[in-house]
């Protein structure tokens, strides 16, 4: 999926606004003005869209982990993220909003997607374990379109 739409679904699903926004940034010491991130959030066919590289997106998930959860006392030391795949941001939305695997399914499920806890469980193993399984576009957008439903109509679900 393409980072610019992760970056407007997550925005839209945790209904952020811009300083919010720029806030999250920052806590990943990755700086970006006002500006640079409406070029972020514009799509691909308008005018002035700029790509949202791997990088940035790593630092706006890492950032957007920090927001929701606070910061660590004694961080791991971070490697260079120079590849940031589907699993990656599935990865890091899944411990910044402190989900479980039922949490996760529960999503999905609200976007009308099935699947079952081997399937999902094999998108967070280690890429050369036997039951790693890359996270296709569907499941992500899937996943993002739960968060939607899940933060912004809550009332819906409860029954």
């Amino acid at each position: 999926m393409i980072n610019n739409d992760v970056l407007r679904r997550v925005r839209y699903a945790l209904n952020l606004n811009d300083a919010t926004m720029l806030e999250i940034f920052a806590l990943s010491d990755c700086t970006i003005t006002r500006d640079e991130l409406l070029h972020f959030l514009k799509k691909d066919n308008e005018d002035d869209f700029v790509a949202l590289d791997n990088s940035h997106m790593s630092q706006f998930l890492d950032g957007l982990i920090t927001y929701k959860r606070g910061k660590q006392d004694n961080p791991p030391t971070k490697k260079a993220e120079t590849e940031l795949d589907n699993n990656g941001i599935l990865k890091k939305l899944r411990i910044a909003l402190e989900f479980k695997e039922e949490d996760m399914l529960h999503t999905l499920k609200l976007a009308d997607f099935e699947l079952s806890k081997g399937e999902l469980s094999a998108f967070f193993r280690q890429e050369g374990h036997k039951h790693h399984r890359k996270c296709g576009d569907q499941v992500l957008r899937n996943f993002l379109q739960g968060l939607t439903i899940h933060f912004r109509q809550p009332h819906e679900e409860e029954e």
